[in-house]
């Protein structure tokens, strides 16, 4: 897998993502990917010259859309940081690369091993923005093979003043951790998270109060919006930033890139998406966009027979359009 960019495309400006492992050991009771496979078995992706070309600007079917460094979105589907890596040194691999070449990335983890030596030095000389997993101490408990809440603080305060920006990733947020996690806000704030990003749990199967958002079953908007809304207003009280990462209601947050980077210079994203057109912050395609034969990220959310011949002669800003039309 490596590097590869898919369904995502139509609702993150960040969509090319960068794994080094496939399934995870952090156990967490939520994981909706644990559901479909079983991921306890850790196997390694090394694929730092992957990584090398395509910060050379080689690209592949998928990612032959964009022309520009766009940072790489690691650990979309696995944790860069897990005790695995402490045997296979895949990600150690990676991130001597990103220093190599200066590619820009943002790094989503919840593994102690970040803000450990030798990884710790190794991101404070690459361009990176780290997203911490942590939501609540509650979820401590559905977290069994992850460091505890308390602990990711730490981690945090050890980051923040060695790479770009640490963003704590509230995701998956549930309404029960409300008051937790606005307890929790001021000392994020004293650890230097720069802000926090929410997203709420998805449920493949139905419960009471829930309500069908595409094939998940999720929170009611309302429910999250007042949640949302007061936890951004103490954010603001307390000088943190504050995004949100629920598709529903995106333009709650500071802006619609819900990563947390947006503004960081160097941390382009792609603005020719639907979320972004939706609520009227979305650009315009590229000339290359534009091009036919660059829709291939697009046959992950088409698979029907014969569709792909059909996508290999579309541009990706056809089928973005198309998807944009229809969200």
């Amino acid at each position: 897998m490596g590097i590869d960019c898919g369904s995502q495309v139509v609702l993150c400006e960040y969509p090319i993502r960068l794994d080094t492992y496939e399934g995870c050991s952090h156990d967490c009771r939520y994981c909706l990917a644990r559901m479909k496979r079983d991921i306890s078995n850790v196997k390694p992706l090394h694929c730092a010259e992957q990584v090398r070309r395509f910060a050379a600007g080689n690209r592949t079917a998928t990612t032959s859309w964009c022309d520009w460094r766009i940072p790489l979105h690691w650990g979309g589907l696995s944790d860069p940081f897990q005790p695995a890596e402490l045997e296979h040194r895949c990600t150690l691999e990676v991130l001597q690369v990103l220093k190599e070449t200066q590619h820009p990335f943002i790094v989503s983890t919840k593994g102690r091993l970040v803000a450990e030596e030798p990884y710790l030095t190794l991101l404070s000389e690459c361009d990176a923005v780290v997203q911490i997993s942590m939501t609540s101490p509650l979820l401590d408990k559905l977290e069994v093979g992850a460091p505890t809440f308390a602990e990711r603080i730490e981690m945090a305060a050890r980051l923040a003043p060695r790479v770009k920006r640490v963003i704590a990733r509230a995701q998956p947020y549930l309404p029960q951790c409300k008051a937790s996690l606005m307890e929790a806000l001021p000392e994020m704030k004293r650890a230097g998270i720069h802000g926090i990003t929410l997203e709420g749990m998805k449920f493949k199967r139905r419960k009471p109060g829930l309500v069908k958002v595409g094939g998940d079953w999720a929170y009611p908007e309302e429910e999250l919006e007042r949640d949302y809304l007061a936890i951004r207003s103490r954010c603001r009280e307390l000088g943190l930033a504050f995004w949100c990462a629920e598709n529903r209601l995106r333009s709650l947050g500071d802006s619609t890139a819900c990563c947390g980077c947006g503004d960081l210079p160097g941390f382009e994203g792609n603005r020719f998406n639907c979320v972004s057109i939706a609520n009227g912050s979305g650009g315009g395609p590229s000339e290359l966009m534009r091009r036919p034969g660059t829709a291939g990220c697009f046959k992950s959310l088409h698979q029907q027979a014969g569709v792909s011949d059909v996508i290999a002669r579309r541009s990706f800003a056809e089928l973005m359009t198309d998807a944009a039309g229809a969200f």
